[in-house]
């Protein structure tokens, strides 16, 4: 397939370390299914056409975080309660911020974050994971956050760090500024102003994208990289991923950051970036899966956060990206709702889980993560 920046079409293929299969949805209602004995003494229903293990699953869960990873939460959803009747999974993509507060005052049986849990957040999680449990970082999804735009002749854009960190900081105001027409000669770059727009909620989204300015353009981006709240003066706020991918479809001159499915929804322009790499490197699930396997763990114990590698030079690796982790306690989790939330995570990380993502503009988890996670899941208790 040939790759086109415009619109961040995404790729037909993945990368040798990232988990591999046919790029298509998984068949999750059937009406073949078989009924095998839980461990809890219920009735596990397993779906012959997408082999879900509902394993004791049971009336609803409740979750809430990432509205970077709702697209793909949307099918995992859909595909689980398909196979597991009488499964209620209720996700509220409320922003990461948003979910670890909930999953720290007990609201929620697991959080949805862009970005680890910070110490103060781990220890906070000890008081509503009982029996000495606390929060791990459990990497579920990855992928791309593009920088999508609205400039009327002007298809395939090209940035890099510098101006990035320039534009969200105000100190780029115009289209025809001389170092965007450096990087893109011969585009039509209007003298007009440039509209950018952040998230006004607290955002795992905000704070990658500010992890890779501070670190691919540390002169020009100074302010604080963990921070989840927006933290540049000047420019245009809206709530949540669909928000600032509504406002960047609707006004023209427009320019946001956004997990790539929503620029992809939006049938938005993306801009590819200038790494220092043979060639400008688009937002593709396939380039950001290249960035994403040259992570290391730094978690230790069931803890499997994610240090990633925001300077990546390397052909075709796409830099700014994401991990979503799902955050649950690793002992302690509601006897209720144990089962249902084990038993969903499981599906989520299986290899059938990780095949639906890529039609859906996420990347998905490097088998080796996969695999760490995968033994994980089944110990929450």
């Amino acid at each position: 397939m040939k790759l086109s920046r415009k619109n961040g079409l995404r790729a037909s293929a993945i990368g040798a370390l990232v988990v591999s299969g046919a790029l298509v949805l998984s068949a999750c209602g059937s009406d073949n299914n078989t009924e095998t004995p839980a461990k809890d003494g219920g009735t596990a229903k397993t779906s012959a056409a997408s082999n879900i293990d509902c394993a004791g699953a049971k009336g609803k869960l409740l979750a809430a975080g990432s509205s970077a990873q709702r697209n793909a939460m949307d099918l995992w959803v859909k595909n689980f309660q398909a196979a597991c009747e009488g499964v209620e999974i209720n996700y509220q993509g409320i922003g990461s911020g948003g979910g670890i507060t909930k999953f720290n005052q007990g609201q929620v049986a697991f959080a949805g974050s862009d970005s680890a849990l910070k110490d103060e957040e781990v220890a906070e999680s000890q008081k509503i994971c009982t029996g000495g449990g606390k929060g791990v970082n459990l990497p579920m999804v990855g992928g791309p956050i593009a920088v999508a735009y609205k400039l009327d002749g002007v298809d395939n854009l090209i940035l890099d760090a510098s101006t990035i960190a320039k534009i969200f900081d105000n100190k780029i105001t115009k289209w025809n500024d001389p170092a965007i027409t450096k990087l893109n000669p011969g585009a039509k770059l209007p003298d007009s102003a440039i509209q950018a727009f952040h998230r006004s909620d607290e955002s795992g989204t905000t704070q990658n994208l500010g992890k890779y300015l501070s670190t691919a353009a540390p002169a020009d981006w100074k302010h604080d990289p963990k921070s989840k709240s927006w933290p540049a003066q000047g420019g245009q706020a809206a709530n949540g991923s669909s928000g600032v991918a509504t406002a960047v479809k609707d006004v023209e001159g427009s320019i946001s950051y956004m997990e790539l499915s929503y620029a992809e929804a939006n049938k938005s322009s993306t801009v590819s970036i200038a790494t220092g790499a043979a060639a400008p490197v688009a937002a593709t699930t396939e380039n950001a899966s290249k960035a994403i396997a040259a992570a290391k763990v730094k978690g230790t114990g069931n803890d499997v956060a994610l240090s990633l590698d925001y300077k990546t030079k390397a052909d075709g690796a796409y830099p700014i990206v994401l991990v979503t982790y799902e955050i649950a306690c690793d002992k302690g989790n509601k006897a209720e709702t144990l089962p249902t939330l084990k038993a969903f995570l499981n599906y989520t990380v299986s290899e059938e889980g990780q095949k639906v993502l890529s039609d859906a503009g996420y990347a998905p988890l490097p088998a080796e993560i996969a695999a760490k996670v995968r033994a994980i899941v089944p110990t929450l208790s």
